[in-house]
């Protein structure tokens, strides 16, 4: 009795296999929990949920599944979560992938296991760089991005001297280094940093080697509630109204609406998408509002186009075979409520990005009513090209 229960256990794992392998499944890994949960966590499961609705439910005749996970900005649990969705879960592709350090690595898995993944939560100009793979996608913003729009503009217009507060791991150092390199390209100069620790909540010391430096121009390399909580400390030392300016490299919808327009009026910032840009932005984000109570930012956004286009390639691939689709994801043209944009040789998405000025409290007529458009950086100017990038598939 014993030999055929496991006869018939055996022959149903092996019936229900090439069942659970046709449909497709798409897995949302990123931070829910920690710094990072307001910037993505549980709104870019929804966003991706919209995606999935929009496209109809279903792909090559199967119905498609989501996943979720909070990887807890710990590489080694998101490896091991996206490890048991390639091999137990039949998980055909992983997005949003916020930190760069879990992004790096489920980038480097992926590449292993022959499965996609496009990150969109993650800075690091690296994944489309030196650690570009064939099945890796890049989509929202990266750092050279934020580079060339926040550190470009305030170069540009008098902020000649800098010093950042940089958050310590692949991300800020990637976005310190992007950012440096674009500020002495435009004739300013690098005074000093200081590493912070992911996490942090208190700011006390770093803000005061800022303040000491003179430098005219703070680059506060961090994001999510780092950078809420250093711009809030900032604010008791003095630091804006002491003559320095404030530069929150990678600030989106979600850390301003965090801050509040009264302590973040003024600062300017990088973003792919603002819902108020035109017709589809205003269409997408009234939808996401309905769902959430929230405006999306461009990580929701980018979540949303990054599902939406793996969706469109496994279809137009006629398979959801990775190397057929990643082929389909770089000769399809990007065109949703997101962007429009293109997906070059290395996998990174080039698409216009934004320079805004968050309102004061008096210029706001709604609820996330927040940014004045200051430019338009074409997506050519704001990515590296794919020779540019020293991703190895280009050489």
């Amino acid at each position: 009795m014993k030999s055929a229960l496991l006869a018939a256990a055996a022959v149903s794992v092996l019936l229900a296999a090439p069942c659970s392998a046709q449909g497709v499944k798409i897995g949302i890994l990123n931070d829910q929990s920690g710094v990072y949960a307001d910037y993505g966590g549980k709104w870019s499961v929804e966003a991706a949920k919209m995606a999935i609705e929009d496209f109809g439910g279903e792909v090559l005749g199967h119905k498609i599944e989501l996943v979720t996970a909070d990887h807890q900005n710990k590489p080694d649990l998101a490896a091991a979560i996206a490890r048991r969705w390639y091999d137990v879960e039949n998980v055909d592709m992983i997005t949003e992938l916020t930190t760069s350090s879990v992004a790096l690595a489920i980038h480097e898995l992926s590449k292993e296991k022959k499965k996609i993944d496009i990150v969109v939560g993650a800075a690091t100009s690296r994944l489309t760089g030196d650690a570009c793979q064939p099945y890796g996608f890049h989509w929202a913003y990266d750092t050279r991005a934020l580079a060339v729009g926040t550190g470009g503009a305030l170069t540009k217009a008098g902020g000649d001297t800098w010093f950042f507060l940089t958050a310590d791991y692949a991300f800020g150092y990637a976005l310190e280094k992007d950012t440096s390199e674009i500020v002495t390209a435009n004739g300013g100069k690098v005074v000093g940093s200081v590493r912070v620790p992911l996490n942090s909540s208190d700011f006390s010391s770093f803000l005061l080697q800022a303040q000491s430096s003179k430098a005219k121009i703070v680059g506060l390399a961090n994001a999510g509630l780092d950078t809420t909580n250093s711009i809030k400390q900032a604010a008791e030392f003095g630091i804006v109204t002491g003559g320095q300016k404030l530069a929150g490299l990678l600030m989106t919808l979600a850390e301003v609406n965090g801050l509040g327009l009264q302590a973040a009026q003024g600062l300017v910032l990088t973003e792919g998408y603002y819902w108020d840009l035109n017709d589809k932005t205003r269409a997408l984000g009234e939808r996401f509002f309905k769902r959430t109570g929230r405006m999306p930012s461009m990580i929701h956004a980018g979540t949303y186009s990054a599902t939406l286009s793996y969706l469109k390639a496994v279809k137009a691939a006629g398979t959801k075979d990775p190397d057929a689709v990643a082929k389909k994801l770089k000769e399809l043209p990007v065109d949703d409520a997101f962007a429009q944009g293109k997906v070059l040789e290395n996998g990174r998405m080039v698409h216009d990005m934004y320079l805004f000025e968050v309102k004061k409290p008096s210029e706001s007529k709604r609820p996330f009513d927040y940014y004045k458009l200051l430019a338009t950086v074409p997506g050519d100017k704001a990515f590296f090209t794919a020779k540019e990038s020293g991703c190895p598939l280009t050489k």
